[in-house]
């Protein structure tokens, strides 16, 4: 079973709270994507730190990441993700002539479509599978059900994480609704999408 989970607890949401690829997503989808967009971009999110873990317990993370083919795969694909959300944050910036408040049904998106993005965006990133490979297994005993033991410290793992980014959105949808002003808004949009943009480069090229 698992031991050690107060440790644990710590060190993922130390890792959720420092600045990366998921924490520009759950940004950018506050200022433009709506509620029911945002609420699947954390629950797609969730997922993909569940399988991930579940990956790891089965071996399969490991094997992924000895193969420098489909490590490369799955890493271009997730910088091309975030690139693509940078750009299209960019442009919805720069192109817009007011940064009203999404619909508060999230319609431009809507949950599918932010699910989709939240699990893609996290697959994409290997350093979740790094992660899932060479942390997880520390916190697991050698004796008991191995495997259920790891995928409920990726539960655990996922909650954490989704604990903080929904703490972390709301504080941005606080300051959103005190600093309303369209030039205010635009400039957090250009800076979102530049990041966006600079973390898909840096993944796609393996930094």
């Amino acid at each position: 079973m698992p031991t050690h989970v107060p440790v644990f607890v710590v060190t993922t949401l130390l890792l959720a709270m420092l600045p990366g690829a998921s924490q520009a997503l759950m940004i950018r989808q506050v200022l433009e994507g709506g509620r029911r967009t945002l609420r699947g971009t954390l629950a797609g999110n969730a997922s993909g730190f569940l399988l991930w873990s579940t990956a790891a317990a089965a071996g399969l993370s490991a094997v992924l990441l000895a193969s420098p083919t489909a490590y490369a795969a799955l890493r271009i694909a997730g910088g091309v993700v975030l690139m693509i959300l940078g750009v299209k944050t960019l442009r919805t910036a720069l192109t817009t002539d007011s940064t009203r408040p999404p619909d508060e049904d999230g319609r431009r998106t809507g949950f599918a479509g932010g699910y989709v993005t939240g699990l893609a965006t996290n697959l994409g990133n290997p350093k979740a599978g790094v992660f899932a490979i060479s942390v997880l297994p520390q916190f697991v005993t050698a004796e008991g059900p191995v495997f259920l033991s790891t995928v409920a410290l990726g539960a655990l793992w996922a909650l954490v994480s989704a604990s903080w980014y929904m703490l972390l959105t709301w504080a941005v949808g606080r300051g959103r609704a005190l600093v309303s002003q369209p030039t205010v808004l635009r400039g957090l949009s250009v800076t979102t999408g530049v990041v966006l943009l600079g973390l898909g480069t840096a993944v796609a090229a393996g930094l």
